[in-house]
């Protein structure tokens, strides 16, 4: 398998759309549980968190990474700075910033989610976006970029991985550095 893993700029929003499929990938999400607090999220339509994905890909900087095979697309990541994700930054959620840490901060950066599609997981595709979205991160600033992935699901083709997963992280240089709650460390790649 040789993956083409780009930035989705609104010219590859049709892939990411195919990708996700008429479902919006995790349940009609559209990749807005970390970019919007739970009442406005909780408000919006399924067509609607489409929208503002959609816009997002017309931004300067582009929202994640989409991997394609042969030009078929097969996964997504979000890799953004934090300050994209604010939820990721609440008191509350487990991946919140370390003490002292910005969330605001551009050189702070997030991969807070994955999607693969469902007859392609346990390929690799993840870890093949992981190592594009640190590469992504570092080109446009990033000095640390940080996850909060899970521990263990109850099989490796689970939707509970779009968080990723411990060990495809720790294989690719990060480091635990807070555990909030059991399994879901936040861990961390600083970058040179």
């Amino acid at each position: 398998m040789t993956l083409e893993i780009r930035p989705v700029t609104a010219d590859l929003w049709p892939l990411l759309e195919t990708l996700f499929g008429p479902q919006g990938a995790c349940y009609g999400c559209w990749c807005s549980y970390f970019r919007l607090e739970p009442r406005l999220r909780d408000a919006l339509s399924r067509d609607e968190k489409k929208q503002l994905l959609e816009q997002a890909t017309q931004e300067a900087l582009p929202p994640g990474l989409i991997a394609l095979d042969a030009g078929v697309p097969v996964g997504w990541v979000q890799v953004t700075p934090r300050a994209h994700v604010p939820r990721w930054n609440t008191v509350r959620t487990v991946s919140r910033p370390l003490d002292g840490d910005d969330p605001s901060d551009s050189g702070l950066w997030a991969i807070s989610c994955f999607f693969i599609q469902s007859k392609r997981r346990g390929e690799g595709i993840s870890r093949a976006l992981l190592d594009a979205g640190v590469t992504h991160a570092r080109h446009n600033g990033a000095r640390i970029v940080e996850a909060c992935p899970i521990e263990k699901a109850k099989h490796s083709r689970s939707v509970g991985l779009f968080v990723g997963s411990v060990s495809v992280f720790a294989q690719a240089g990060f480091e635990p550095v807070a555990e909030r709650k059991p399994g879901r460390p936040l861990m961390r790649k600083v970058l040179a």
